[in-house]
C-alpha cells in the first residue's frame, strides 16, 4: 500500500502511525520494526543497540563511539576490508552510523531490489565482527581526529566544563566523544566485550522502512537473524543507576577569543521513563518560548539585550538536560543577565504562556510531525531513537500525549525542573571582556553556588 497521508489534525497520531507500521518480535528478542512506504524504489535498513555513553564508566568512556567505528569493518563472511567496502558497493549502499548519550544506530539506504542482500549485510557485522588489530589502529586516528576537531572549538570547552559539573563523577556516562587516554589504548578485547554484552538481540532492534512488504521482512529477518542466540539481558544484573542530582547553583566561566558572549543555562530535567508527563510539557513549553513573540522573546530578543535566545530539553531516560543558550554583547552582559532572571522568575506563572500560543505549537507540531511521515530514512532513525530512550510506545503515542498538554501542566513542569532548582550558568567570553566587566563566577550564581 502506499503510506496514507495524514492530515495536520491526526499527524502521527497513534492510529496513523499503527496504520503504517508493523512490529515484531523474534522468539530470541530482537524487536523488528517495518515501515511500508512505496513512494520511492528505496529501503533503509537501521539497526538500534541500546548502548551508548549511559553504559560507560571512566575507564571505558568513548569505547562505545570507538564500537561505531568498528562496525562497518571485516567480519566473518567479508573478512578483508576491501571486499567489504566492496560488496556495500554491489548492493548501492549508502551507510553510516551514530553514537548518542543511550543509543547507537547503524543504518544503510539501498535500492529495493538489495532489501535482503543489505539484511545479510547487517547481520554479518551484528553477529560476527573480527576487531582486526590493524583497522582498529587505523580507526582509533579517526576518532582522535574527531576530538581533536570538536577541541579545536571553544564551544566545546564550555560543554565539557559544564558536562563535568552538572553530572560530576558520572560524567562519563554523557560524554559521547569520549576521553582521549581511554581511546588512544582501546584493544581488540575490549570492542569484544562491548559486542557480547549490548549487541545481542534482546537489546537491539531491527527497522526497515521504505518500499518493502512486511511480511517479507520479517520472514527475512527470521531467516538471517532468528538465530542469533538471546543472552542475558546486559541491564537486569548491573542496572545504570540514576544520575546524582544537582544540588547547589554553580557557574563556570570560559575564556577564549570570541566576539560575543555565550550565555548557558542547565538543569536536569526529567526522565522519559520516570516522568514521561513532563516530557510532553518541556517540549511544548520549550517551543512555545522559542517562537516569535513569546514573553521571553519580547523581554530578551526584541529589547535588543540578547542577540538570540533559545530553550530546550533533550529527552532522555537519564535526565536529559534543560539548556537555555543566547548571545550578547559586553555592553549588554549585565542588564541581559538581569533580564535573564526575571523571566525565570515568571516561567511558572500559568499566565506566562497564553492560550493561543499553546495551540499555536500544537499545531505546527503537528504539521511538522506529518512531513515527519513522508521521508522513510529520517522516520527510521526517529523512531529508533525513541525505542532506544523511551519505548515504541511513547513514540505511538507523542503526538496525541503533546496534544493534551494544557497550561497547567506546563506551570507543573516548569515548578518541578525550573524555577528555585539549582542551576548551572556557563558563560564563554574574551579574556579583554571578562577583564572589562571584572567577571566573576558569584556574579553569575547570586554569591549562592560555589
Amino acid at each position: 500500500m502506499l503510506l496514507p497521508l495524514a492530515t495536520p489534525g491526526e499527524a502521527q497520531s497513534r492510529k496513523v502511525l499503527e496504520r503504517v507500521l508493523r512490529r515484531e518480535v523474534l522468539s530470541n528478542g530482537l524487536e523488528v520494526i517495518v515501515v511500508e512506504n512505496h513512494a520511492v524504489p528505496l529501503v533503509t535498513l537501521e539497526v538500534d543497540v541500546r548502548n551508548g555513553a549511559f553504559t560507560q564508566t571512566a575507564e571505558t568512556e568513548g569505547l562505545a563511539h570507538l564500537y561505531e567505528h568498528m562496525f562497518f569493518k571485516a567480519n566473518a563472511s567479508w573478512p578483508d576490508a576491501d571486499d567489504f567496502l566492496g560488496r556495500a558497493s554491489e548492493l548501492g549502499a549508502r551507510f553510516n552510523a551514530t553514537t548518542q548519550e543511550e543509543r547507537v544506530n547503524y543504518y544503510l539506504t539501498v535500492p529495493r531490489d538489495s532489501m535482503a542482500g543489505a539484511l545479510q549485510f547487517l547481520a554479518a557485522a551484528l553477529r560476527a565482527p573480527l576487531f582486526r588489530a590493524d583497522e582498529l589502529a587505523r580507526e582509533r586516528e579517526v576518532v582522535l581526529g574527531e576530538y581533536d576537531r570538536n577541541e579545536s572549538s571553544p564551544f566545546f570547552a564550555l560543554q565539557q566544563a559544564m558536562g563535568r559539573l552538572l553530572y560530576g563523577r558520572e560524567f562519563a556516562r554523557k560524554n559521547t566523544i569520549g576521553n582521549r587516554e581511554v581511546i588512544r589504548t582501546a584493544t581488540p578485547e575490549q570492542m569484544r566485550a562491548i559486542q557480547q554484552r549490548y549487541y545481542v538481540p534482546n537489546n537491539c532492534a531491527l527497522i526497515v522502512a521504505g518500499d518493502v512488504v512486511p511480511d517479507s521482512v520479517f520472514a527475512l529477518a527470521r531467516r538471517l537473524l532468528g538465530n542469533w542466540p538471546r543472552q542475558p539481558d546486559p541491564f537486569a544484573a548491573a542496572p545504570v543507576p540514576p544520575l546524582p542530582p544537582f544540588m547547589r547553583d554553580t557557574a563556570v566561566i570560559i575564556e577564549a577569543p570570541v566576539s560575543a558572549i555565550t550565555v548557558l543555562v542547565q538543569w536536569n530535567g526529567p526522565s522519559v521513563r520516570r516522568d514521561p508527563t513532563a516530557t510532553y510539557a518541556a517540549d511544548v513549553f520549550s517551543d512555545a518560548l522559542n517562537q516569535p513573540g513569546s514573553a521571553l522573546q519580547r523581554q530578551l530578543v526584541d529589547s535588543g539585550l540578547w542577540q538570540g535566545f533559545g530553550v530546550n530539553y533533550y529527552t532522555l531516560d537519564q535526565t536529559g538536560p534543560i539548556t537555555l543558550s543566547g548571545q550578547t554583547t559586553v555592553e549588554n552582559f549585565r542588564a541581559a543577565m538581569r533580564a535573564l532572571d526575571e523571566e525565570l522568575a515568571k516561567f511558572d506563572d500559568l499566565g506566562y504562556i497564553r492560550p493561543v500560543e499553546l495551540e499555536h505549537v500544537k499545531a505546527s507540531r503537528r504539521v511538522t510531525s506529518a512531513f515527519g511521515l513522508e521521508r522513510a530514512s529520517d522516520l527510521s532513525h526517529t523512531i529508533g531513537f525513541w525505542w532506544a530512550v523511551a519505548s515504541l510506545d511513547y513514540f505511538l503515542g507523542y503526538v496525541d500525549n503533546m496534544a493534551a498538554q494544557t497550561l497547567a501542566d506546563l506551570q507543573r513542569y516548569a515548578r518541578t525542573y525550573i524555577v528555585g532548582r539549582p542551576r548551572l550558568v556557563g558563560v564563554l567570553i574574551s579574556p579583554e571582556d571578562r577583564a572589562k566587566l571584572q567577571l566573576k563566577d558569584t556574579d553569575l550564581t547570586g554569591g549562592r553556588g560555589r
